[in-house]
């Protein structure tokens, strides 16, 4: 089954074989400490000589020395500017992986309110997916920090779940990031090779089932995904489709008609990102500074021709991004 007024998926072109096969594990909980321990000092090894060791440690937040000035420097503020116990509110970082979460992540944290908690953060996270609702709720109860900001990426499906039934003192508020799909399959292939291809494949054999990945999926998408022949599919247009995909939640889950969610268009802000942080600044209630965007320019502005991809998949991916730029323009016109 195919979204309305397209025709259905036929044999589709002879696929190009990725750089770089990262392996794919449907059920994280089945792998063993050191099976996990060995497959992810491959995949660092792999990035730190792609694509080099500052920009591994900058992404994966592995720097020592910068960790200790940002623990030092909410410290201070903390002790400064203390909260009633147990009134931090919760925000949550959504969208899909290589999509500019990290950035706006770090332009967070250096607003010194943030507590901020990655997939890293094995307290709230467990092979990248949430803990229990019980946990998450525990760590915002006790935060010293004004807010308390998570990056459940693989748990976006479970935004308005979240927002709706985490139960803390203040209501939460959900960020939604999206990219441009040349600029996010670039980033995704680059860094994970066919592993959106893979993930498909299961999916659509059924082994993949209980996977993230799936989560969300209605009967339509996953009909669609079930309706390509992913032998015959290069690693492009997999990450394109499975960008269409986990980005259709935001107007599926009805978060776009949320005024407790925001989205935010990664490539308007890395152009602009004055009008955008102020924006997002005045949808949480916070106050915009200098050094929250301070990491920005160097990335610029996003470049490259579009990506060769099936153009079945690039029509309804255009078709979303132009929802999505809409959302986020209308969010910058009215943020609150």
């Amino acid at each position: 089954m195919t979204p309305p007024g397209h025709p259905d998926p036929s044999e589709l072109s002879r696929p190009e074989v990725p750089s770089v096969r990262q392996s794919v594990v449907l059920d994280p909980h089945s792998e063993g400490s050191s099976a996990r321990l060995i497959r992810r000092v491959k995949r660092h090894v792999y990035w730190a000589r792609t694509q080099g060791i500052r920009r591994v440690i900058e992404e994966d937040e592995l720097d020592p020395v910068r960790k200790a000035v940002q623990r030092a420097q909410r410290w201070r503020w903390q002790a400064g500017h203390p909260i009633s116990p147990g009134t931090s509110t919760p925000v949550f970082l959504v969208g899909l992986q290589r999509s500019g979460t990290n950035m706006l992540a770090r332009s967070l944290a250096a607003s010194l309110e943030f507590d901020v908690h990655n997939e890293n953060d094995r307290r709230v996270f467990d092979r990248f997916l949430l803990r229990s609702d019980e946990v998450v709720r525990s760590v915002v109860a006790t935060s010293p920090s004004r807010y308390t900001l998570f990056k459940p990426l693989c748990d976006s499906h479970r935004t308005a779940e979240l927002l709706d039934g985490l139960g803390t003192a203040n209501p939460g508020r959900a960020i939604w990031m999206a990219r441009s799909v040349d600029g996010r399959l670039r980033s995704a292939v680059a860094k994970f090779g066919d592993v959106n291809r893979r993930v498909l494949a299961a999916i659509a054999d059924g082994s993949g089932l209980r996977t993230w990945q799936c989560q969300g999926m209605s009967g339509e998408q996953l009909a669609l995904v079930r309706s390509f022949d992913y032998d015959a599919m290069t690693a492009e247009s997999a990450a394109a489709l499975f960008w269409y995909l986990r980005n259709s939640l935001v107007f599926d889950l009805g978060l776009v008609d949320r005024a407790d969610v925001t989205v935010v268009w990664w490539d308007t802000l890395v152009r602009d990102p004055a009008p955008y942080m102020a924006a997002l600044c005045s949808f949480l209630g916070l106050e915009l500074r200098p050094s929250m965007m301070a990491h920005m320019g160097w990335r610029g502005a996003p470049t490259g021709a579009a990506v060769d991809i099936d153009p079945r998949i690039r029509d309804w991916c255009e078709g979303l991004e132009e929802r999505l730029r809409a959302a986020a323009e209308q969010a910058l016109r009215d943020p609150a």
